[in-house]
């Protein structure tokens, strides 16, 4: 499975932390590589091409509350950016929402909470079924 990685200046220092945490997944680092300030978007457009085009499955992205990047990436159609503030959520993202970027505040979650969220997501099973049927609307309307 190829997974990416990316964040702004918000979320610099998770990214690293599970990039060290994540190493022998060999995350594909999308930037940004320092603590400077810079634009969420620009990295949230990196993301989406990336899965888009297949040089990615899924992605995690990283700004300082989580919530611009996921709404910057989210403007694509074909993903599905999901912000995982809980366990369940988590889950669900995977099992009924099928993301392909999960998402997470640099600045509001903590290390651990972050990494139990992505084991959870990573181990879950999208169910398809009746999930699917909703997807599909949400791709008509895109």
């Amino acid at each position: 499975m190829k997974i990416a990685i990316a964040a702004d200046h918000g979320g610099f220092e998770l990214k690293e932390t599970l990039k060290q945490h994540y190493k022998a997944l060999n995350l594909s680092d999308l930037g940004t590589y320092s603590a400077d300030s810079v634009d969420y978007p620009d990295y949230a457009h990196k993301m989406a091409h990336a899965i888009l085009s297949g040089q990615a499955d899924f992605g995690i992205l990283i700004c300082g509350t989580g919530i611009g990047i996921s709404i910057a990436a989210n403007r694509y159609k074909g993903i599905r950016a999901a912000l995982l503030y809980s366990q369940d959520v988590a889950r669900l993202a995977k099992a009924h929402n099928n993301a392909n970027i999960i998402v997470f505040g640099g600045r509001t979650m903590s290390v651990d909470d972050v990494i139990n969220r992505i084991d959870t997501f990573m181990q879950t099973s999208y169910e398809g079924g009746r999930h699917q049927r909703r997807l599909d609307k949400i791709e008509e309307t895109e």
